[in-house]
């Protein structure tokens, strides 16, 4: 009866950067770290494709988090000018 190996996920980055560099045969790496062709070709292609979308989502994070600066500027704004408006309501009250 075979065990089948757990691969972690810092196993698995190394198989798919190694395959991602080029420097070596599919069959070294294979040899190298004990993994099947087939495998190492799906790790090869979940990285390449979190790698673009790492890309993608992070212009989306910035975007974001730019919107999210603009509309607190502008509440901080709005905040200041209400600030303003009751302190001068309020010194008219407390003259009288």
């Amino acid at each position: 009866m075979s065990v089948k190996k757990k691969y972690t996920a810092e196993d698995k980055a190394k198989v798919a950067i190694e395959a991602l560099r080029g420097n070596i045969t599919l069959n070294e790496i294979s040899s190298k770290f004990h993994v099947h062709s087939t495998q190492i070709n799906r790790w090869k292609t979940i990285a390449r494709e979190s790698i673009i979308s790492g890309f993608k989502d992070n212009t989306k994070v910035v975007m974001q988090d730019q919107e999210l600066t603009d509309e607190l500027y502008r509440q901080i704004g709005q905040l200041k000018v209400e600030l303003e408006w009751l302190k001068k309501k309020s010194a008219l009250f407390s003259g009288a």
